[in-house]
């Protein structure tokens, strides 16, 4: 995995060069009070769902179809600002810091485990009085997205994925890995250099702006999150995915960078054939976060999905959604 060996190898460096020091000042983290007044927006609010405090902002129409956007590891909210804004001229927009990240923090029930994770959706769900959704998710969120989706169909109108975790690769698999002494130093201090070297791999060919940069990194130092964020990597798995996918039933539109150096494309491949009702679309050039990297084509894309799934229901208004899990061979790649 590059940027897994690239940021052992950067902390590694900051190390010897005065990093411990770093790492044992970031061991109490950024006050959350701080974090909050920086961050906080009138359309942010914290929500006590099932035990856990949430930052959850809900911009767009109360009154319109739900859709909710899940973000990725060590990032926040904020990392789908340009999709909120364009899908809330239509939609009732409702995205949430996961737990252990952004101003959410750490869970004092530590429900960190990625069948915990999905769990919580349904959590937020019920907490927010929705019923059912269209649900995004990139990365860490889109692999909550799926697995939720194979456990409550009922729930999941449609799905988009960018760039999920699914198969077992690099290592990860049935066992968590262990996590490396640096690992934890750059998650506990999340030094700058560390973070604009992850975001040159995780970004693709494209640039990020310096005050994204310092909003990501901000996010990882918020107090409790850096050890909220070990306890996820230390109950991460990747059980072979192949029967839960099978019962994914809802439309899902597929978003792969050609670049992602973290989740290899020919995991979303294999996605695309192993899920019922699932279209694969890669963009060349693009890394592992398509939403901030190319927001005019992914919205594009996911707004012709979105309709494309409306003129279907509208078709056939008199027939019940498909539950039953059946694989499908023959999927097409679009």
């Amino acid at each position: 995995m590059r940027i897994f060996l690239a940021l052992l190898a950067l902390v590694a460096a900051l190390a010897v060069a005065g990093g411990v020091v770093l790492y044992r000042q970031a061991a109490t983290g950024a006050p959350a009070s701080d974090l909050e007044n920086t961050y906080m927006t009138p359309a942010d609010r914290f929500l006590n769902v099932n035990g856990a405090r949430v930052r959850i902002r809900e911009e767009g129409s109360p009154d319109a179809d739900p859709i909710l956007l899940l973000h990725g590891f060590t990032h926040s909210l904020e990392t789908w600002d340009a999709w909120a804004a364009d899908l809330a001229r239509d939609h009732r927009v409702v995205r949430y810091d996961l737990l252990g990240h952004g101003l959410t923090g750490p869970d004092p029930k530590r429900r960190y485990a990625p069948a915990e994770r999905a769990a919580f959706i349904g959590d937020v769900m019920d907490a927010l009085r929705i019923d059912r959704a269209i649900i995004a998710g990139n990365s860490l969120g889109g692999l909550a997205a799926w697995r939720f989706a194979a456990m409550s169909p009922e729930r999941v109108a449609a799905l988009v994925l960018i760039s999920p975790a699914a198969y077992p690769y690099n290592g990860v698999g049935d066992v968590p890995l262990p996590i490396p002494a640096p690992m934890e130093a750059f998650l506990m201090a999340a030094p700058a250099a560390g973070v604009k070297a992850s975001a040159e791999l995780v970004y693709g060919e494209q640039s990020v702006s310096q005050e994204r940069l310092a909003v990501w990194r901000d996010m990882m130092r918020r107090e409790g999150n850096g050890e909220a964020m070990i306890h996820s990597l230390e109950e991460f798995t990747l059980p072979d995915p192949s029967a839960d996918l099978a019962r994914v039933v809802a439309p899902t539109l597929l978003i792969w960078g050609a670049e992602d150096a973290v989740v290899p494309i020919a995991n979303g491949e294999r996605m695309a054939q192993s899920m019922p009702n699932a279209t694969l679309k890669v963009y060349e050039g693009i890394g592992h976060a398509a939403q901030e990297e190319a927001p005019e084509m992914s919205l594009r894309d996911v707004r012709a999905f979105l309709a494309g799934r409306e003129e279907r229901m509208n078709a056939a208004p008199d027939e019940t959604i498909d539950q039953s899990v059946e694989l499908n061979p023959a999927n097409e790649r679009k």
